[in-house]
C-alpha cells in the first residue's frame, strides 16, 4: 500500500469518526432522556403489583385488563373525540389567523407584532389560563350574568361549565397557537408570484385559496395537527378541572392509577397510548410530506 493510499484511508476513517463524534452528544441525550424512559415504562408495564408495591415479573395481565375493559375503550373513544373536535376547531381558527397575518398584513413589522400578541397568553401557565374560564363560564359568571341580564335566558345556563363544552373550549384556547405557528410559517414561504399568476389567469379569491394556498399550506397543517393531537391526548388537567370530574380521558385515567400506586397498569396504558399516537402521526406523515418544512 502506498503512502498516498494510506493517507486517504486515514482521512476517510477520520471523516467517519468525526461524524459519529459530532452526533454522539445528541445521541446520548436522546438515549438518556427519551429512549431510556420509554424502555423503562415498557418494562414496568409487564410487572405485577398490589396495594403496597411492585414486583418485577413478566405478565400480560395489565394489558389484558387495559384492552379487555369496556370502560377503558370508552375512555379512549372519549379522548379521541376530544382530539378530533379540538383539532377541527384549532385547524379552522389557526388557518384563518395565519392566513390573515400572512396575506392581509403588508408590513413584516406588523406581522411580527400581531404574531407576538398571539403569544402573550403563553407568558402565564396553562393552569392559570385554564381556570380563568371558571369565573367567565360559571353559574354566576360573566356570560350567564350577561345572558340573564339581557333577558336572553330566564335562568343561568348550566352546561357552560363543568361539561364537555368547557373542556373543548379550554383546549382550543390552550392549543390554537400550536396550529397558528406552523401554518403561518408555511404561508410565509409561499411564492407570491404563484398567487399573482393564478389571479392573472382569472382565478377568483376562493379558487386561489382552494387550489393554490391550501395545498401549499398542508405541511404546516400537518405539523400543527401533530402538535395539537399529541397535546390533547396527553392532557389530563384540563379534563379534570373543566369537566368537574364528569368526563374522563386516558391521561386522567393514568393519573388516577398512579395516585393509587398502580404504576404497572398506568405504564401499560401509557404504552398503548404511545402506540396509538405514533400510529396517528405515521398516518399524518403518510398523507403529507413535512420534510420540506424541517
Amino acid at each position: 500500500m502506498t503512502a498516498g493510499s494510506t493517507g486517504r484511508t486515514r482521512a476517510s476513517i477520520f471523516a467517519r469518526s468525526s461524524a459519529y463524534l459530532q452526533a454522539a452528544p445528541l445521541a446520548i441525550i436522546l438515549g438518556c432522556f427519551l429512549l431510556l424512559p420509554i424502555v423503562m415504562i415498557a418494562v414496568v408495564s409487564f410487572w405485577d403489583y398490589d396495594f403496597a408495591q411492585m414486583y418485577p415479573d413478566f405478565i400480560t395481565l395489565n394489558y389484558a385488563e387495559t384492552l379487555g375493559s369496556w370502560v377503558t375503550w370508552k375512555t379512549y373513544l372519549n379522548t379521541l373525540r376530544y382530539a378530533a373536535i379540538v383539532w377541527a376547531l384549532t385547524l379552522f381558527i389557526g388557518f384563518w389567523v395565519a392566513y390573515y397575518l400572512a396575506f392581509h398584513i403588508r408590513t413584516t413589522t406588523m406581522q411580527m407584532v400581531l404574531f407576538l400578541v398571539c403569544t402573550v397568553p403563553f407568558l402565564t401557565s396553562n393552569i392559570i389560563r385554564m381556570i380563568s374560564w371558571i369565573p367567565v363560564l360559571g353559574r354566576n359568571g360573566l356570560v350567564n350574568s350577561a345572558l340573564v341580564g339581557a333577558g336572553i335566558v330566564p335562568a343561568p345556563v348550566e352546561w357552560l361549565l363543568y361539561s364537555d363544552f368547557a373542556v373543548v373550549l379550554a383546549m382550543v384556547h390552550l392549543y390554537t397557537l400550536f396550529m397558528v405557528t406552523p401554518i403561518f410559517n408555511t404561508l410565509m414561504r409561499i411564492d407570491r408570484s404563484l398567487v399573482e399568476a393564478a389571479r392573472d389567469a382569472g382565478a377568483t379569491s376562493w379558487q386561489i385559496l382552494w387550489n393554490v394556498i391550501i395545498p401549499l399550506a398542508k405541511p404546516g397543517m400537518a405539523i400543527g395537527t401533530i402538535f395539537v393531537v399529541t397535546l390533547v391526548m396527553a392532557d389530563f388537567s384540563t379534563v379534570q378541572v373543566m369537566s368537574g370530574g364528569q368526563s374522563a380521558s386516558v391521561a386522567l385515567m393514568m393519573k388516577n392509577q398512579m395516585s393509587l400506586l398502580q404504576y404497572p397498569a398506568a405504564a401499560a396504558n401509557a404504552v398503548v397510548l404511545l402506540v396509538l399516537v405514533l400510529l396517528m402521526v405515521a398516518g399524518i406523515l403518510r398523507i403529507v410530506d413535512i420534510r420540506k418544512e424541517l
